[in-house]
Order: structure tokens, then sequence, then C-alpha cells
């Protein structure tokens, strides 16, 4: 007997034929709708109108289906280039979300030339492996190609045949073998099972890595009574749990057959087979392969993983990894990423974190630049699948947005309703770091920080319960949650009541301050400060070009009125010579565009540093100057603050520097960026956590004032006792030295 225990799995194979080209379409709908897992989709025999090309069939179904897996059955390498095969796959299950599967056939090619391939689609999806793609064989080769795309997670290889060369490199290479057709006895299977396992073993794999997948050329019959080339269902059941098959597919194009196929075959085989199976205590479970399991990092219990989560779970091995392991500046290579998709998945994820004892960070967006949303074999929770935004009273303008929403995209879906909210300056940064931490954006001076229009917000707690919080529901959580956030749970929802905000003016200045900077830093923060609050302004400056110092000066006006916008600028564009100028109308969403959801490719451990300001004094700017003439930073910003983020007192949020004018950011490497970065700390009131790497006792006491540390020690005390949330600016439960309670 051999049973793999594999998870059973039934679907439809179609054919790409042109006569009706959206017949496979409406089988693909059926089948995802009737509960089946899979459809493949392979050319026909022979058609009188010749076959239609299956990737765009395949291309059709993604799009017109949400659930069900797709494969492209019956590609032959020889026709191929095989970095485009793989770029083409790995495309359409990005696009996908992940549902993709590939068949290949090496009908009329050599063995080896079959394994060229092989090598070469996987070294494609390899986007994380350091170094272009090189592959010299004798029919497939690749110079030095730019791996990826990666798949959205891992994209089975099968591979068809019979022949014992055929098979052993199914056992060798494949994640599945597609049984030819005709091979349906007991004995052929477990001849054929044999040369595969043992390949396997020979090649250090596990032979369950290899799922045996079935077409039915003819319907099962249910009487039971069976005779000519109808299976009963009786026959299925000894093919699963006698003959390995764990994938079950019906060939056909008639919409009779395949919902008769769903809703009464597959109920009745799944059925028949659990009982059989329990009976023989078979185990069943899926199977990681063993490239996988070979680059696990110790101390995570990868088995134990919750069956809810495994199916997003990103671990080193696979072939996404590359694109989720850093954040946006900074390296990490942590040992597990679970992307639940729900609260409740993000509460189970917690629970079962807590029982790893490893570091654990929590990720919406992926820029955070202290770098706690990644780490080094830890586990992450990344947030990303979370990401709805919903308007829930037009009148009042409360928007409910998911931490894994990307701010370009919360821009782009309030334009229509002629709503903004105010959040940085990048579109592609995740809501949930931002939201928690503070928010100095573009339209901080009009409409106050993120965190200033924030009504309420739902948190998974240290010990998985799920709670609102608000100015009426648990309003100590919410006034931590509001600058602090990261310290005592998890946000998987918040709402906002959004701003009016129409069509907006933006400047863009750019002056040559090479003979003064420190006056200019002067100048253009006196004009700030002197600016009605609709008017925003950021400076960014970095080293010399070929000896001259450039800065730059972006603005926005909440203003549609053009004549308003241009009084606005005229102060801010006299305070230095100015060498180049945009200035524009244009809708917010237009300005924080999230643009493709990819993921980041940070690498090493970059220093931030950060520090509020009340006023752009002449001993800053001289010490401003000296930083930026002696090379210690090569991206220097001050973004303006007052205005409307002044109206909120410093005692209701976490963030209590409510007299500051100005953010300071500077980021360089610490040996460089420190000593003349020290010298300036005099001149600061506080920091802005968000923007700073340097995760010391002094740092949380320059961020937060003794009075509102106080009150978040006391917070923590109660909502994360065991201080589960410490994988980031950690505000300890008990001050250094404090006794226990």
């Amino acid at each position: 007997m051999t049973d793999y225990g594999h998870p059973l799995e039934f679907g439809l194979a179609l054919e790409a034929g042109i006569e009706d080209p959206h017949a496979p379409v409406r089988l693909a709908r059926l089948a995802e709708e009737a509960g089946l897992d899979l459809v493949t989709v392979g050319n026909p025999e022979a058609d009188a109108g010749g076959p239609a090309e299956p990737w765009t069939v395949l291309g059709w179904i993604a799009g017109r289906t949400s659930r069900i897996r797709l494969a492209a059955t019956g590609v032959r390498t020889a026709d191929h280039n095989a970095a485009v095969l793989a770029r083409a796959a790995a495309s359409l299950d990005l696009l996908g979300g992940g549902r993709v599967e590939l068949g290949l056939t090496g009908e009329d090619t050599d063995d080896s030339e079959l394994v060229e391939a092989l090598t070469i689609i996987r070294g494609m999806w390899d986007a994380g492996r350091p170094g272009r793609l090189h592959a010299d064989g004798s029919r497939h080769r690749v110079a030095g190609a730019e791996r990826g795309p990666a798949p959205a997670r891992h994209l089975p290889i099968h591979l068809s045949g019979d022949s014992p060369e055929q098979l052993d490199l199914v056992g060798r290479h494949a994640d599945g073998w597609l049984v030819p057709a005709g091979i349906v006895s007991l004995d052929r299977l477990t001849g054929a099972h044999e040369a595969i396992d043992t390949a396997a073993i020979a090649a250090g794999r596990d032979p369950r890595e290899v799922r045996r997948i079935l077409t039915l050329t003819d319907m099962p019959d249910l009487t039971g009574r069976g005779g000519g080339p109808h299976p009963r269902v009786a026959d299925l059941v000894a093919l699963i749990v006698d003959g390995g098959v764990a994938t079950i597919l019906l060939a056909t194009g008639d919409v009779a057959g395949a919902e008769r196929f769903a809703r009464v075959v597959v109920p009745a085989v799944r059925a028949a087979a659990a009982t059989r199976r329990t009976r023989a205590g078979t185990r069943v479970s899926s199977v990681v392969p063993t490239r996988v399991r070979r680059r696990r990092r110790e101390g995570i219990d990868y088995d134990a993983v919750p069956t809810a989560l495994r199916a997003d779970a990103v671990e080193p091995g696979d072939a996404g990894y590359g694109a989720v392991r850093s954040n946006y500046v900074r390296g990490g290579a942590p040992g597990l990423v679970l992307r639940p998709r729900s609260a409740g998945e993000v509460a189970l994820a917690l629970e079962w974190a807590r029982t790893q004892p490893v570091d654990l960070g929590v990720r919406s967006g992926g820029h955070g630049f202290s770098g706690r949303s990644t780490n080094d074999g830890g586990i992450v929770i990344d947030l990303g699948h979370l990401r709805s935004i919903d308007v829930l009273d037009e009148r009042t303008r409360l928007v409910r947005i998911e931490p894994g929403a990307r701010w370009g995209d919360v821009a782009a879906a309030l334009r229509p309703h002629g709503w903004a909210l105010s959040s940085g300056d990048s579109g592609g940064v995740g809501v949930g770091g931002l939201a928690t931490a503070g928010g100095i954006g573009f339209l901080s001076r009009a409409h106050g920080l993120t965190i200033d229009r924030l009504r309420a917000v739902e948190v998974i707690l240290a010990d998985g319960s799920r709670v609102r919080a608000s100015e009426s529901e648990k309003a100590d959580l919410f006034f931590g949650m509001r600058g602090a956030g990261f310290n005592f749970g998890i946000a998987v929802a918040f709402e906002f009541e959004v701003a009016e905000v129409g069509e907006i003016g933006f400047g863009r200045l750019v002056f040559d301050v090479t003979a003064d900077i420190a006056g200019f830093l002067q100048r253009w923060g006196a004009a700030v400060e002197a600016s009605p609050r609709e008017v925003t302004s950021f400076l960014l400056m970095g080293g010399s070009r070929d000896g001259r110092f450039l800065a730059q000066t972006m603005t926005v006006v909440d203003s549609d009125d053009p004549d308003t916008i241009v009084s606005r600028l005229q102060p801010l564009a006299a305070v230095a010579p100015m060498v180049d100028r945009q200035v524009a109308l244009l809708p917010y969403d237009a300005l924080v565009s999230a643009g493709p959801r990819t993921g980041h490719a940070g690498s090493g451990e970059p220093a931030a540093r950060s520090g509020l300001l009340t006023r752009v004094s002449a001993d800053f700017a001289r010490d401003a100057e000296r930083l930026l003439r002696g090379g210690g930073t090569y991206f220097f910003q001050i973004r303006a603050l007052g205005g409307a983020t002044t109206d909120v007192a410093p005692h209701e949020t976490a963030f209590a520097h409510r007299g500051a004018q100005f953010s300071v950011l500077a980021m360089g490497t610490p040996s460089r960026l420190d000593p003349l970065w020290e010298p300036m700390r005099s001149h600061f009131v506080g920091l802005y956590l968000s923007f700073e790497t340097d995760r010391s006792a002094e740092r949380l006491a320059e961020a937060f004032p003794p009075a509102t540390l106080a009150r978040l020690r006391d917070l923590k005390r109660r909502y994360d006792p065991e201080n589960v949330f410490r994988d980031n600016f950690n505000i300890e439960p008990r001050a250094p030295g404090e006794p226990p309670r």
C-alpha cells in the first residue's frame, strides 16, 4: 500500500482551443464556485482552427477567478527560452496572488536539456540570491540575467512521463508527477512510485515531496456497478490510499459533467478516502521540500506553525523570501515571516510566535528606519494582507483603514470624496507603523499629525485578546497608541476622521546654498514659521556636488487657488539663489503615489538620527552646516511642524513635544555621522522615534518627557507585562532600578 498522506485535491483539466476560447474560463469559474482546488490548461491534441496559447488563456482565467489554483501543463521546454518562461510564470503568479503551477514535458528533447531548463527557471526565481544568473548549457543558456521576479510563494513544477529516465527526473527535481494517460492500474503506479522514490532518496529528498497527479478522461460512476471505462468511487479511493495519488483531475469541456464531478463525485470520494485513511491511521499533512528545510533557522518549530498560517508563511528557503526578508533601508534575515489575512489570524500568529524563543517583529509596510520590521533569525508578523480601506460614515468623514494598506493607496481611495489624510512624504509607507508613531506629513501644519485624526484603533494585545481603544473606550490605551503604539499591541484597524482636501499647490524649489548654508537654513526656517498654517514645507540636502551644495524644498499649500499658492510660495522662494523650480496644482494622491506593491531590498545597517526643534536658530544652523560640509550625512531633511500640530495639548497623546516647529533627520554611517551629530543634541527638545535608529534608553528619554514616559510604563505594566513587544524602542514595564510592584 502506498499513501503519501498528502491533502487531497480535485480539479479540472481544460484545453486551450480557439473554437470556443471562453469555454475554459467558464469552466474555471464553475470549478472555483464549486470548491475545486485546481484547473490545468494545456494545448488540445488537434483543432481545426489551431490551438490557443495556454499562457494567454491561463492569464485570462487568473483575472476572472480569485482562489482556485492554476497550472499550465504540457509546456515543452524545447519551445521556450527558460529564463523568459520563468519570468512569465512568476509574473502571472504575482498578478494572480500566488496561485500558479507549472507543468513541463521533456517530449522531443533530451533529459539533460530539461534539467538545464529547470535549473534556469528556479535560478531566476531565486531573486534573493546575490549576483546575476549564469548558465551555459547545451540547449539553454543564460549570460548574466537579472534574477527575478520571485513568485508570490513556492511555485510547484510538475513533470510528466513514465520512462525510467523520466521517472528518475521526477524523483530528483519535480514537485509533482503528472501521471500519463492510461496508467490507472495499481501495479503500474506502484512500480512508477518505487522508481520516483528511489531517485528522490538518492537526491537527498523526501519522496513525499513529489505529489502524484492523475487525470481522468471518463466520468466516475456513482452507482457502484462500474463497468466500461467509468471508474467507481471505490476505484478512485483505492488509487488514493493504495496507489499514492493525491490530486485527481477530470478532463472535460462539458459544463454539466464538470458540475456533477465537483458537486457529487468529489464529496463522495473525499468522504470515503477520509474514512479509509482514519482506519489506517494515515497522517495527512503537506510536505516542506528538503531544500527549504535545510535553510531553516534554529529556535523555530516550523512544523508546529498553525495550519491557518502555513499557506502564506515564508521561510528562508522559499522562492519569495527575498521579497520579505528586508525592509526599505535595512537588510534582514528573519527565520520566518507569517502573513495573516485577518485580525483573527493576527491573534493566532501572535499566540504561536510567543511560544518560540526568538525575536518577534511586526511589519506593516516595511519602511521602519530602526529595523524593527525585520530581524535576524526571528519571526516577523507581516500585516501586508490586511489592507482594506472603507468609508464608515460619509457625513463625518470617518474612514476605517487596515495597517497593511499603504498611504498612497489611502490617498487614492479618499480622493474621489474630496478628502485626504496627512501621512508623511512617501506613498509606499505602510499605515500601521506611521499611525502608531506620529505621522509628520505634507499636510501636518494644515491638519495635524496623522495620529491627531485618529478616532479609534482596534488592537491585538499581548495576551491575544482584541480590544477597541478610543476617547470613550480604554482611553488610557488610546493615549499610548498615539505615539508609542508599537509597545502595547498590534493595531489591526484604525478609524480616522479625515480632512476635506481638494487639489493642492505643490512647489519644488532648488537653491544653490554653497556660499552660506547656515544663513539659508535660518532664512528658510523663519519663512516657514511666518507662513500661514496651510503651508507645510520640507527641506532636503545631501553632500556636495562638484563642490556645490544644493538644497531642495518641497512645499504644499492646502489651497486650489493659483494666486494663493503663488503668494504663499514667494517668501520661501526668496531665501537663496534659485536654480530650478516646479510649481503645480495637483491632487494629494499624485504627490504620495504608492507605486507597485513589491518587496523591499534594503541592505546593511544605516544610521538615522532624529531631533525636534522649536526654531532654526543661528547656533543650530551653524552646527548643521558643519555636519553637511564635514560629509557626515548623505541625507539631511527638516520637516515643518507647528500650525495644527500645536493645537493638541502635550498630555493628550504619547507624542508630547507639541511645541516643536521642526523635525530634523540625518542619515549616514555611524562613524562619520555621530561625531558631527552629537554637538547638535543640545539644540533639540526631543526626537521622533520613527526617524531614529539608536534604540538606547537615552533616546527613549528624549522621545518622551518624564511624565509621559511614566504614563507609558504604567500602560506597559497593564497591557504587556511580559514585554512581548520589545523588539523596538522598548518601554520596559519598569524603569531601570525600579523594584517590582
